[in-house]
């Protein structure tokens, strides 16, 4: 009677497992749970000198993309493509893009994890087991087993460690048993380093390191997108650039063409000799060469720049033609700072600088630990286990019946070969963090003064390319006027045409790279800002305020 009554609860407990194996959080109740997590961490890590707060979540979740803008595939849209369009289009689809934020995701994902050590930890086990005896015979035996608690891991900065749980027994109240229903116990452990480098010390060390690689990595994809940005700006503005070159080439085609039916038509009237007609014949086909290898750089240009906005090859894309008049119509500004105010801005905004100082604090941290581990380790350890009261009253616990247990562990130093290893590879990575700090300085301050560099010879080139055009112009009124005077050759037109072909390339080219260089410039000291749209602004550039550096190195348990 007995073993039917156990096979009756034992069938019992098969559905109510499977009830609650049905009954589950789903997969996407777990996805939901882990971005709601990981995102509260970055917006708590974020400080507003990284950059604004936007396009950072990642393409599959379900969360809304904080202050980010709806921007459309390029293939759907049914205008020429601005460049606020493609930048936008760019930070939302562009594979390295979707990468770098995957990468700032996956850092706090690690941190939940690290922080999940230290948090209430639920945890419900049933198990059962029927067993058969012999081949004839009908000795058969059913246990079951559940326990349902919560443990909890606390720790200190001091490294003081302590282990507590509550553990629940309810396989008796699933049977039936009708001397029990639910028993407890209670347990903890103590943990407190008194010498040495024992106790939770190396625990709150990872802990440590995993809240600080949530800022880097913040820092990392923020110093990310300042260069993408810069980038994909560089890559419209050149496609605009091959765009304007086709146009040239074409103008510059139809006239060799006119040219070469002027010459035929003076050719006539004996104006001009024959030899001069196939001069223009023949600088008509190198102009015509030269219109269709534009065309082709121009097409070719675009592929690549459609492959960074993960748009197919195939798909019709027009870029805005009126961003490059619009760069046209802008004067070249002059610099209102000088290179050594530019580095000094620098030194104290740029995120990849405060990263590599961060890394020598984080190697210090390790070489303290190290060097706490080659001595005598002295730990205080206690314990303590608590029952309930027999036999039905869980929520009670015996405390003046618990096991208690208190102690010391003290280990010499006589064999330390391990922690010498330890400690010595701590010392050479302080090192290599000193060594790296350094060369990201010296790196900084050559960044900033090639692009001050950069961005003073292109605006000059800017305006030495204006005159050029101005001249080139001129030169093509003249020679045509003295040309039907009959005071110059056809050649001399066809030289006057060829150079204002040449002067209206590197007008364009002139103007372009000097926006690149601005934007380079801005860039490199760190005052580049992205702005929610993927447009970029120039934040601040007054130099000399100590306290910046601080509010972007900023320790990541203090943020």
């Amino acid at each position: 009677m007995a073993n039917t009554h156990q096979r009756k609860w034992f069938a019992y407990w098969l559905i109510a497992s499977f009830v609650a194996i049905l009954t589950g959080c789903s997969p996407n109740f777990h996805k939901a749970d882990a971005d709601k997590e990981v995102y509260k961490i970055i917006d708590s890590k974020w400080h507003p000198k990284f950059g604004e707060k936007t396009n950072y979540i990642v393409s599959d979740s379900n969360l809304p993309a904080y202050n980010d803008i709806n921007v459309a595939k390029p293939f759907l849209l049914d205008k020429p493509m601005t460049l606020a369009e493609a930048v936008a289009i760019a930070t939302k689809y562009n594979r390295d893009y979707q990468t770098q934020k995957e990468q700032l995701y996956l850092s706090a994902l690690d941190l939940t994890g690290e922080r999940y050590k230290y948090a209430f930890n639920w945890f419900a086990t049933v198990d059962a087991e029927y067993t058969k005896t012999g081949e004839y015979t009908k000795d058969t035996d059913s246990t079951a087993g559940a326990e349902a608690g919560v443990s909890r891991k606390f720790l200190t900065p001091q490294g003081i460690l302590i282990n507590s749980a509550l553990k629940i027994d309810w396989a008796r109240f699933l049977t039936g048993d009708p001397r029990t229903t639910l028993a407890s116990l209670l347990t903890a452990d103590l943990d407190i380093p008194l010498l040495g480098s024992g106790g939770g010390k190396a625990d709150w060390e990872n802990l440590t390191q995993a809240e600080r690689n949530v800022l880097y990595q913040i820092r990392r994809f923020n110093r990310f997108r300042q260069t993408f940005v810069v980038s994909v700006i560089d890559n419209y503005y050149r496609v605009l650039q091959q765009k304007d070159r086709v146009t040239n080439a074409k103008n510059n085609w139809n006239s060799s063409i006119n040219s070469r039916k002027q010459a035929e038509m003076e050719a006539k009237t004996g104006r001009t000799a024959p030899y001069q007609i196939a001069q223009a014949q023949q600088r008509e086909l190198v102009a015509y060469n030269g219109y269709v290898l534009a065309v082709q750089n121009y097409e070719q240009t675009l592929d690549q720049f459609k492959i960074r906005l993960t748009v197919p090859t195939t798909a019709p894309l027009a870029l805005d033609q009126n961003e490059l008049q619009a760069l046209q119509n802008l004067a070249s500004t002059g610099l209102t700072y000088t290179a050594d105010a530019a580095i000094e801005t620098a030194l104290l905004m740029r995120l990849d600088l405060a990263n590599a100082a961060d890394g020598i604090d984080d190697s210090l941290r390790k070489v303290t630990l190290a060097a706490e581990g080659l001595g005598p380790q002295l730990d205080l350890t206690a314990s303590a286990s608590i029952d309930s009261t027999p036999p039905r009253n869980a929520g009670r616990l015996e405390f003046h019946r618990g096991s208690y247990t208190a102690g010391a562990s003290l280990d010499l130093p006589f064999d330390r070969k391990n922690q010498r290893n330890t400690y010595r590879t701590a010392l050479i990575t302080l090192q290599q963090s000193r060594r790296d700090y350094d060369d990201t300085v010296d790196s900084v301050t050559f960044d900033v003064r090639q692009a001050f560099r950069q961005l003073e010879a292109t605006g000059e080139q800017y305006i030495i390319q204006k005159k050029a055009l101005a001249l080139a112009e001129d030169r093509v009124k003249n020679t045509t006027l003295l040309l039907k005077l009959g005071r110059v050759q056809m050649r001399d037109l066809l030289d006057a045409q060829d150079s204002l072909l040449e002067a209206q390339n590197d007008l364009t080219s002139a103007l372009v790279g000097h926006t690149i260089a601005k934007l380079n410039f801005y860039r490199d000291v760190g005052i580049l800002q992205v702005k929610p749209d993927g447009m970029w602004a120039q934040s601040e550039t007054v130099t000399g305020k100590a306290n910046e550096r601080e509010q972007i190195n900023q320790p990541a348990d203090n943020l």
